[in-house]
């Protein structure tokens, strides 16, 4: 079996962990704007867990959240910080890289109000003041193909590699029906061979329940094929998120069945399915990747990121 790579886990949650605010409509940028020390302690703790990858703290830093002045006069500032912040905590321990994460611009789990020209010009202040502390962009929770390519498109020519991840449907109704669909309900198959199109080198699934996961993953192996392409996934711990609310609207309640050890069990089928980059999104903070961390390390051969990148 290839190595296995362990990503860090959801910022909302260790950010309140770490003792820090967080309410709407900034989120987790509230603590950016006001309280960077415990970011970097946040990035600090996954890494203590056992992540050899960290994501930049800068999904809330879209107008979305900040707000459209806001943004207009921090934004550039506010990604710089999210980027330099999780670099320091990377940088004191040897192999770790950090992700800059790109979220989506006009809104989570809301694909209907994707505005491509309004997403590009946000993503270009994001891409900008990131650039320079990052080692990989990661496009994540993206909802449709066409969030994923405009999101890819911000990034050409950067030197740095891209990682496109998406988000499934997992309402009840798309988990009876066993075949997983992006939240726009568009294929698989055909958003892993768009994402690769638009020069991705990993594919991954976030953001959605983890009944959803295992499917995805057979369907991306089976596109990629023999390509060098590693697939990857970090579930979220929430219930079923339906179709009236973005993600990140509220403080969703955590499932008591995904504490460490159960989500364990769920990783230990994405990698049985073929998934090589393996960790947490919302609800999913450092006591789970620390005992994800101990699991990985008695069954599997845990790699640096460096490795994969």
């Amino acid at each position: 079996m290839s190595g296995i790579t362990l990503l860090d886990g959801g910022m909302s949650r260790e950010l309140e962990r770490q003792g820090a605010t967080l309410r709407q409509p900034e989120w987790s940028a509230l603590a950016l704007m006001n309280e960077p020390a415990k970011v970097r302690d946040a990035h600090a703790a996954f890494i203590a867990a056992g992540s050899r990858v960290v994501t930049a703290n800068s999904y809330a830093v879209v107008p979305f959240h900040l707000g459209q002045s806001v943004f207009d006069e921090r934004g550039a500032e506010l990604a710089d910080r999210a980027g330099r912040l999780a670099r320091e905590a990377a940088d004191a321990e040897p192999g770790v890289l950090v992700a800059g994460a790109l979220p989506p611009a006009c809104g989570s789990y809301i694909p209907e109000k994707f505005d491509a020209q309004a997403a590009a010009q946000i993503l270009s202040v994001m891409v900008a003041g990131m650039q320079p502390h990052v080692d990989l962009w990661l496009a994540e929770t993206m909802s449709s193909i066409e969030e994923a390519t405009t999101t890819a498109a911000a990034v050409a020519g950067s030197p740095h590699p891209l990682w496109v991840s998406y988000t499934l449907r997992d309402d009840a109704a798309a988990i009876a029906q066993g075949t997983p669909v992006l939240r726009s309900r568009e294929g698989v198959a055909e958003a892993v061979e768009a994402a690769i199109g638009a020069g991705a080198s990993a594919i991954l699934f976030n953001c959605s329940m983890p009944e959803v996961m295992e499917g995805a993953i057979r369907i991306a192996k089976t596109v990629i094929g023999d390509r060098d392409i590693p697939v990857g996934v970090y579930a979220n711990a929430f219930e079923s998120q339906d179709d009236e609310r973005a993600a990140n609207e509220a403080l969703s309640g955590i499932r008591a069945d995904l504490d460490p050890l159960n989500y364990g069990n769920w990783v230990e089928k994405w990698i049985a399915a073929g998934a090589t980059l393996v960790g947490g999104c919302c609800g999913i903070n450092a006591p789970h990747i620390e005992r994800l961390r101990d699991h990985l390390l008695k069954r599997h051969d845990l790699i640096d990121a460096e490795q994969g990148a």
